[in-house]
């Protein structure tokens, strides 16, 4: 009589599973309801005028078997300063983000000690247009105010272009401030908005770039971390529309500097208010196009993931940050993006361009 064997194949959940992603999110806004009237932006009926602190946030991520939270960039809240000439609110959001980042929280501030390793770096505004010298000065402040603990966790200073008159970034003082942080070693956080701007807003930023790195040694040429896609209009429909097509050609044009990174952030502020309301399979698909041209133009190695909270949350609401978490996870899988490809956009462009180590 033959005799039979039986082989015993492993099951799908008794294979090795892959060790989880890390996420970074490279792009979130906190500040203190004891400071919040010295926000540029804030008016009483603002729906994010209240605290938005690591409480709220941690609450509004998710985790899963496969991926987890590991920390955060924390990007400076548009701070009242006087068209650059007062510090007090962007020094002493320094002050807050040194608390946060050693933590040694104030009463009522919604961080913890506990909560100090998620802080992975801190981008606080500078007065760019200030010029070269101004800016030594402001950052030796800046230095004095952080201390020496919190200090290297300062990765680069940010200095809002979105709603400043035209060809700011392209006055002399201006570049040679963009090459003050070169030499020092900081990334230079870049955010326009072609929605309402228009496209002289995105040459602009072609053009502030050329000019930053024109003459400049390889190892001191800024690095550009462009926030939210350059905030593209994604209420349009048709890809031959002149503000798509002035979109599409800037993102391969800003990609061929390889010191430029580009954030996978801030797109519900751009979208239609009934679009918002929708599935993230719904926005994914409504904003394919755009997502497409920022995975084929920059890649994975320089793309990096980004929520953009609490901002997100205005006409999404409280799941707003996992709702964007699904989205990017699609455009993952859409582009059929390796293990370490993935790892890459959740966590490890971040790290790179940031230095974090």
């Amino acid at each position: 009589m033959a005799t039979t064997t039986t082989t015993t194949s492993s099951s799908p959940s008794s294979a090795a599973q892959p060790p989880p992603l890390p996420i970074i999110d490279s792009h979130i806004h906190l500040y203190p309801s004891s400071e919040l009237s010295t926000l540029a932006w804030l008016t009483p009926d603002h729906p994010l005028a209240s605290q938005h602190s690591v409480t709220e946030f941690r609450a509004a991520t998710c985790t899963s078997p496969s991926q987890s939270l590991s920390g955060f960039i924390l990007v400076e809240a548009d701070r009242a300063n006087s068209s650059s000439q007062d510090w007090t609110f962007p020094l002493q959001e320094i002050a807050w983000m040194r608390r946060l980042a050693t933590g040694t929280p104030r009463e009522g501030e919604g961080h913890a000690p506990a909560d100090a390793p998620l802080c992975l770096g801190l981008v606080p505004w500078a007065p760019l247009d200030r010029g070269p010298a101004e800016l030594e000065r402001y950052l030796a402040a800046a230095e004095r105010e952080a201390g020496p603990e919190a200090w290297p966790k300062v990765k680069g200073f940010r200095y809002l272009l979105q709603d400043k008159p035209a060809r700011v970034a392209l006055a002399d003082e201006f570049v040679e401030g963009l090459k003050v942080l070169g030499r020092r070693g900081f990334v230079f956080e870049v955010g326009v908005d072609q929605h309402r701007r228009g496209k002289a807003q995105l040459e602009e930023v072609v053009e502030m770039i050329d000019r930053a790195h024109d003459g400049v040694e390889e190892e001191e040429k800024v690095v550009f971390v462009l926030n939210h896609l350059c905030k593209p209009d994604l209420t349009i429909i048709n890809q031959t529309d002149p503000s798509f097509i002035a979109w599409r050609t800037a993102m391969f044009t800003l990609s061929k500097c390889h010191r430029t990174y580009m954030k996978l952030s801030g797109c519900f502020s751009e979208l239609p208010d009934k679009l918002k309301e929708r599935s993230a399979e719904d926005i994914f698909a409504a904003i394919l196009p755009w997502l497409a041209v920022v995975v084929a133009a920059f890649g994975p190695s320089r793309i990096m993931f980004g929520s953009d909270w609490p901002v997100c949350t205005v006409g999404v609401g409280e799941g707003a940050w996992r709702k964007w978490h699904k989205v990017v996870d699609m455009v993952c899988d859409l582009a059929g993006l390796s293990l370490e490809d993935k790892a890459m956009l959740w966590s490890g462009t971040a790290k790179q361009a940031y230095k974090i180590e």
